[in-house]
């Protein structure tokens, strides 16, 4: 069996995105995953399966969780060692930004194109920084994230799909669940 990790994108948002994690793995469960289990509210699920696809994968926890919640629910999935990949390199980048910095995640949905990653590579608005490695971008803000002029919204406009998470979500995740 395969084990694979969803971050589930904008869920649990405003009143109408609700999507209770316990109610995501028992309709998870009743599409036939394994040994579903959840982390906090904002859409952490890890899942076993006798399908080796990502792509399979990804595509049935969406369309699943859409028949049953009536509203889009994209999913980006990773393997167990990808999240540790994207966590090893979270912790292994050396922080551009000095004092205070909150770190995140986004968690990208495909690979994406060379020219919007060097832009993103090359933000530089003060108090704010990001690096894309691999499937993810990693980024530090010196300041609120409402006061930011980042955000996974302009992150998505850039490089395409992709959920954020904070780095102290994403280093409990990994402890768990990136073996």
């Amino acid at each position: 069996m395969a084990t694979f990790i969803a971050f589930l994108r904008a869920v649990n948002l405003g009143r109408t995105r609700k999507l209770p994690m316990a109610q995501a793995k028992e309709w998870l469960t009743e599409a036939g995953f394994d040994e579903v289990e959840t982390y906090i509210q904002t859409g952490n699920v890890r899942m076993g399966t006798s399908m080796r696809s990502r792509a399979r994968v990804e595509r049935l926890v969406e369309q699943v969780l859409e028949d049953r919640c009536g509203f889009d629910v994209p999913a980006v999935v990773l393997t167990p060692s990808e999240l540790r990949r994207v966590y090893d390199d979270a912790v292994g980048l050396v922080p551009p930004l000095d004092g205070e910095v909150r770190r995140y995640v986004t968690f990208l949905k495909a690979t994406p194109d060379p020219e919007a990653v060097a832009a993103v590579d090359a933000w530089a608005h003060e108090g704010e920084r990001a690096r894309v490695v691999g499937p993810a971008v990693h980024w530090w803000l010196a300041k609120s994230s409402h006061a930011a002029r980042l955000s996974n919204a302009r992150l998505e406009a850039m490089l395409g799909t992709g959920t954020t998470r904070d780095l102290n979500v994403v280093t409990t995740l990994a402890q768990r669940w990136g073996r």
